[in-house]
């Protein structure tokens, strides 16, 4: 398959955080002509590693379609939170989920200039949120404005070890040529035909993407080594604790790693059970979920156990920036919490820039991300 080439389609991106989807669509010969985002730390964060050139900093609410520049894809990262199973699930009515809906908003207010794809993306609680309706209402907002949407769940586990589902909404303005049905795969499980069979009413199509990738790289490689002396390591009481919250399933699996003749890592969450705060150690050797630590996630600990020795600490920034695919990303002058925030909040680049490297090249044989065939919205 030939890859794509210039000349580059121009980019704008909402809810563009710390930059980690600027830098997929980077790998794949976007150029992002617009970012915007509300909040100053990953504002700074963006600056530390793009410069300050396309990014407005402002509340999305008080944009308008006037201030767009021509770009030929949109992408919307929009929050989470009122979405997610450890969110407060009011969908997209919430506070912040309903964002989407200014998306939109400006996508209409930008007439006949309004690109000619759009790329959204989303936990997939999206595809749950008030029974389906939510997603119904955000597809058929896009059919509204024109487009055509495809629907898959990509995971980050395909690229990395980080177990990380996230659900992508790809519209475009014109059908494209060879697409296949919905039959279930990794990449359209079966909910997605399910949801399709649901809503016979909105206008959808199933690219033809080629199957995901195998995951091959193990958490040892992207984890921080550090001495048993270092105090980064849980002593005491917190460690006692972390100790005694364990079930029985729990303190076997630990048990077991702590035999081993080598060392090996794990990562735990904090859980409540019945009530209790637990703590739960993955049987596999994948990192969790990266999270914020916001609307009721938890933050992520490591595990390392062997030749009879066990320790437990905090998981680290430069930790999570690795497990996204950005191990050299600069966090700029922030906090380490905050890093860690504007991380669990972001993208995994790798599985983003594979999805859009074969979405380009099917746009592309259209002429609908070529920025040399596109005057405005056809």
């Amino acid at each position: 398959m030939e890859e794509y080439s210039a000349p580059a389609p121009r980019v704008a991106e909402f809810f563009a955080g710390m930059g980690l989807v600027r830098m997929a669509l980077e790998q794949t010969g976007c150029n992002v002509v617009f970012a915007n985002d509300i909040s100053e730390t990953k504002q700074r964060i963006y600056e530390a590693n793009f410069g300050a050139g396309e990014f407005l900093r402002a509340d999305i609410r008080d944009l308008r379609g006037n201030q767009i520049p021509q770009v030929e894809i949109a992408t919307a990262s929009f929050p989470c939170t009122d979405l997610s199973l450890a969110g407060n699930r009011a969908g997209l009515n919430g506070g912040e989920s309903s964002m989407l809906r200014e998306f939109l908003r400006i996508i209409v207010e930008m007439g006949d200039r309004r690109p000619r794809s759009v790329l959204l993306e989303n936990v997939v609680g999206l595809a749950t949120s008030g029974g389906g309706r939510d997603l119904a209402e955000a597809i058929a907002s896009l059919n509204g404005l024109g487009y055509i949407c495809d629907l898959v769940m990509v995971d980050a586990k395909w690229f990395l070890p980080q177990s990380r589902p996230r659900v992508f909404v790809m519209a475009a303005d014109t059908p494209l040529v060879g697409t296949v049905d919905w039959r279930p795969t990794e990449l359209r499980p079966k909910w997605i035909k399910k949801f399709v069979g649901k809503h016979p009413n909105v206008r959808m199509q199933a690219a033809p993407l080629p199957d995901p990738p195998s995951h091959q790289s193990h958490l040892v490689y992207f984890v921080d080594h550090h001495s048993s002396a270092d105090p980064i390591w849980w002593h005491g009481a917190r460690f006692e604790d972390f100790l005694a919250s364990l079930s029985p399933i729990q303190a076997n699996r630990l048990q077991a790693m702590r035999s081993a003749d080598y060392k090996t890592f794990a990562t735990a969450y904090r859980r409540t059970r019945y009530g209790k705060a637990v703590w739960e150690i993955r049987a596999d050797d994948i990192a969790g979920c990266l999270r914020t630590g916001r609307g009721g996630s938890s933050r992520q600990a490591l595990v390392e156990a062997g030749q009879g020795e066990v320790r437990a600490r905090w998981m680290t920034a430069r930790e999570y920036a690795r497990l996204q695919g950005a191990p050299d990303v600069c966090l700029g002058n922030v906090t380490e919490a905050q890093a860690r925030f504007a991380l669990g909040d972001a993208v995994c680049v790798p599985a983003v820039t594979w999805l859009l490297k074969h979405y380009l090249q099917l746009l592309r044989r259209q002429g609908i991300a070529d920025s040399q065939l596109v005057t405005g919205y056809a």
